[in-house]
């Protein structure tokens, strides 16, 4: 750990871009500064597996997770970190949340999103997998999953049900 501006920092942060309303970069920042400072100019990758019953795998966050801890989220996701394309994030993200390989699946680009036209919470692309059977998740990720249709995963977040919060924005934007 060290201080950078009064404030403890982990090693093993992330250096995220920073991009402007055109997705350009204009900078760099550690992940927690982001985070600390909730800018929502960063660029993110989420993907979901959409099986042939049109219902999406969606998993439920472990409870060790920093943000959003035991909420169900996007099938694949994370942080473009700086100096990466969208595509390979997309790849890395794959691997380590469900040891997917991207070269192995049907997918396919189903979006691209910004919080400015889509009040999302950063510029992100989203991408959509078909397949019919559960990936082999990574446990220090998720808990558990479900396959359930868009419609009835929009019910169970209105009532309550705890999630990342684009999640919903996502499945209403894409699949609705």
């Amino acid at each position: 750990m060290f201080f950078i501006k009064e404030t403890m920092i982990d090693i093993q942060d992330e250096l995220l871009d920073i991009v402007d309303v055109r997705d350009i970069v204009i900078a760099t920042e550690l992940r927690s500064v982001v985070y600390q400072q909730n800018m929502r100019h960063i660029r993110v990758v989420n993907g979901f597996i959409m099986n042939d019953a049109g219902q999406l795998w969606i998993p439920r966050r472990t409870a060790s997770k920093q943000l959003f801890p035991l909420a169900l989220d996007t099938s694949i996701g994370g942080h473009v970190q700086s100096g990466e394309s969208y595509d390979e994030a997309f790849k890395r993200e794959l691997l380590e949340e469900t040891g997917l390989r991207l070269a192995e699946v049907d997918c396919q680009v189903k979006a691209y999103l910004t919080p400015i036209e889509h009040n999302v919470s950063a510029f992100g692309t989203v991408y959509e997998i078909k397949s019919n059977s559960a990936p082999d998740y990574n446990p220090d990720d998720f808990c558990e999953y479900f396959w359930i249709t868009p419609e009835d995963l929009i019910k169970k977040i209105e009532a309550g049900e705890p999630a990342k919060s684009d999640l919903i924005k996502l499945v209403k934007i894409l699949y609705t």
